[in-house]
């Protein structure tokens, strides 16, 4: 005979309780550990949690000598739910009257959908004869999940783990450019939307993790949304990191509590101190793909980017870290030594040993200008009989750069463009970066212009 064990294990509907152990994904995931101090016989254990955030599509046992047979969730009930458990039963019912004062009348609660009630004297209403009040037993306070597990052997503890959402975290990069180094820093803010937290074991997982299923369903978010409170985040010590998968995973120091709506900030690594170069950029004029065509006579102001590179070396504490997709603020000291927010950008997953390079924005005092001095098309044989005929394009360009600066600044210009093309003839040496990409470099006085000319063929 199959042993049996029936527990209810009361969590506490709002921060969680018992040894949980958390992974945040920036998308808004959070994997969930818990591990509970009921003990399992051997055999078919069924248990009772009383806890918020459980999706029970996503509930297993990660103990590999306990499987999940089956779990059931049920919300707290709601008004409807109530009216139809207390079918057959006789309620009170509270009466607003016109001249402001209230009474109670008692019916029984016939069905809830068509609404039908008995009143005493034998006669029936079709609608609701007030605010109905319930006794305690038919109203369940919090979300309840029945969970039946089947133990290979006895056990001490349960563990289960499931995944939901409410909380995401997002990492920031403060970099202080000083001359031809710079000072970084690197933090991790968690921000919870609807999930609590009781001393919870934090982890932040980083990758490119994909989702095929679909959020479950956020039940109840107007309850939850009244135990939001708005705090100081707190910044708290650095973290560890390790490879898992193709994910990285920063476990944060301590154990943490959290309520929704509140923010929490961890340093992800020591401040450290690199090299850095800036790149005033002017992007090309070429379509990647397609049809090179005729521009307007009149000079095209195009925007000079600016792009910053953080040099990071293996062998160093910041080189050998692996950095997660966030975002990079600029900062740079005025004349009077205020920090100034110079640049913000988006930076992508970062590996070891791989220079951070991001564009921050557009110079103010480096501008450009661009026209198109001269356009000519011409067909082409086909390469061989059947296929249709080629058409080469000839372009010629002419950018000039301003500097308004005090300083000399050096300026590229690069073209970028796919399939077959070239540059014929250029003012400027041409440098090819790659089988798609060539640069010119200019360099462009203090206060002064630079004119650079080129001409282009594409054929399509």
């Amino acid at each position: 005979m199959v042993e049996m064990k029936w527990a209810l294990l009361v969590l506490l509907a709002g921060p969680l309780a018992g040894q949980t152990s958390l992974s945040i994904y920036p998308d808004g995931r959070v994997w969930v550990r818990r591990t509970l101090p009921q003990a399992l016989d051997k055999g078919r254990n069924t248990l009772t949690l009383k806890v918020e955030e459980l999706d029970p599509a996503t509930l297993f046992s990660p103990d590999t000598g306990v499987a999940l047979l089956s779990a059931t969730a049920r919300p707290p009930t709601d008004r409807d739910a109530a009216l139809r458990r207390a079918a057959g039963q006789t309620l009170a019912f509270v009466r607003r009257r016109e001249d402001g004062r209230s009474d109670t009348v008692r019916a029984t609660v016939v069905r809830a959908t068509p609404p039908q009630y008995r009143l005493s004297d034998g006669r029936l209403l079709l609608s609701e004869p007030g605010e109905p009040i319930f006794p305690a037993e038919l109203i369940r306070t919090t979300p309840e999940a029945t969970v039946v597990l089947e133990a290979a052997r006895a056990r001490s503890r349960t563990e289960l783990a499931w995944l939901t959402r409410g909380v995401s975290w997002e990492a920031i990069y403060q970099v202080i450019l000083t001359g031809g180094r710079c000072q970084v820093s690197g933090t991790a803010t968690i921000t919870s939307q609807s999930l609590a937290a009781d001393s919870a074991e934090v982890q932040l997982v980083a990758g490119s993790i994909s989702q095929a299923r679909g959020p479950a369903p956020v039940v109840f978010e107007a309850a939850r949304a009244a135990r939001m409170v708005v705090g100081s985040p707190p910044v708290l010590p650095g973290t560890a990191e390790e490879a898992v998968g193709e994910a990285h995973v920063y476990q944060l120091s301590g154990r943490l509590s959290f309520e929704p709506g509140t923010a929490l900030t961890t340093a992800l690594f020591p401040r450290a101190g690199v090299s850095y170069t800036q790149e005033l950029i002017v992007p090309g004029a070429l379509p990647w793909r397609g049809f090179l065509g005729q521009s307007p006579a009149e000079p095209n102001r195009v925007p000079v980017q600016v792009w910053y590179t953080l040099k990071r070396t293996r062998g160093t504490p910041f080189g050998d870290r692996p950095l997660p997709g966030g975002t990079v603020q600029l900062y740079q000291t005025d004349s009077g030594g205020r920090v100034q927010l110079v640049g913000e950008a988006r930076s992508d997953h970062t590996a070891p040993g791989r220079d951070v390079r991001v564009q921050s924005g557009e110079a103010f005092d480096v501008t450009a200008e661009r026209v198109q001095t001269d356009y000519n098309q011409e067909q082409l044989a086909p390469p061989r009989r059947g296929l249709p005929p080629r058409q080469r394009v000839t372009a010629a360009y002419r950018v000039t750069i301003t500097n308004a600066k005090p300083e000399a600044v050096t300026v590229d210009v690069r073209e970028a463009r796919y399939g077959v093309w070239q540059i014929v003839e250029s003012s400027a040496p041409t440098e090819k970066l790659s089988a798609t990409e060539v640069r010119f470099r200019l360099a462009v006085a203090a206060g002064g212009t630079a004119t650079l000319t080129y001409t282009v063929q594409a054929e399509s």
